[in-house]
C-alpha cells in the first residue's frame, strides 16, 4: 500500500507533466502564429515585448488551469476568465468603448465603503474565483493554487535553463 506522501508526489508529478506539455504546445502555437505582434520587425520593440510577454503569461495560466482541470474552483474561474477574454477581444473596438463608458457611469453611483479589508478579503482578491468562497474552502484552494504556481515556476525555469544551454 502506498503512503500518502508517495501518492501526493505522483499527483504533483502528473500535474507538472500535464502543465509542461500543455505549456510547450501553447508556446509552439504562439511561435507558429508568426511575428505579427512583437518580433524583430516591430517598430516599437517595447510594445512588442509587452505583447509577447502577456501572451506567454496567458498561455502559462491557461496551461496550469487545464492541467488541474475543473475540479478546483480557482481553475474553473481562471478558465472562465480566459474564455471571456477571448470573446471580448473578438468584439469590435467600438462596442468595447461604449460598454466601458457605461461601466464608468455605474461605478460613480456605487458608494465606496470605508471598512478596512480583512486578510481573507485580501486573499479573495488574489485567488481566482475567491470572491465566492467561504474561509475554509478559500484556504484550501489557496494552498493548492500556491502549489500549482510553484510547479509553474519550476517548469518554466527548467524550460529556460534548457534554452540557454
Amino acid at each position: 500500500m502506498a503512503s500518502k506522501h508517495t501518492i501526493a508526489t505522483r499527483h504533483a508529478q502528473g500535474i507538472r507533466a500535464r502543465f509542461a506539455s500543455r505549456f510547450l504546445r501553447s508556446l509552439l502555437r504562439l511561435r507558429r502564429s508568426g511575428n505579427r505582434f512583437g518580433g524583430s520587425q516591430s517598430n516599437d520593440e517595447g510594445i512588442g515585448k509587452r505583447i509577447r510577454t502577456d501572451r506567454i503569461k496567458i498561455a502559462a495560466y491557461a496551461a496550469m488551469a487545464r492541467a488541474v482541470g475543473p475540479r478546483r474552483t480557482w481553475s474553473r474561474a481562471l478558465l472562465f476568465k480566459l474564455r471571456n477574454r477571448a470573446r471580448i477581444h473578438g468584439v469590435s473596438r467600438k462596442r468595447c468603448l461604449v460598454s466601458e463608458k457605461k461601466r464608468v457611469t455605474r461605478n460613480k453611483v456605487v458608494a465606496i465603503s470605508s471598512r478596512e479589508p480583512s486578510r481573507a478579503d485580501t486573499l479573495r482578491k488574489l485567488v481566482p474565483g475567491g470572491d465566492s468562497m467561504d474561509t475554509c474552502v478559500l484556504l484550501e484552494e489557496t494552498a493548492h493554487y500556491i502549489k500549482c504556481l510553484a510547479t509553474q515556476v519550476t517548469v518554466m525555469q527548467s524550460i529556460a535553463d534548457r534554452l540557454l544551454l
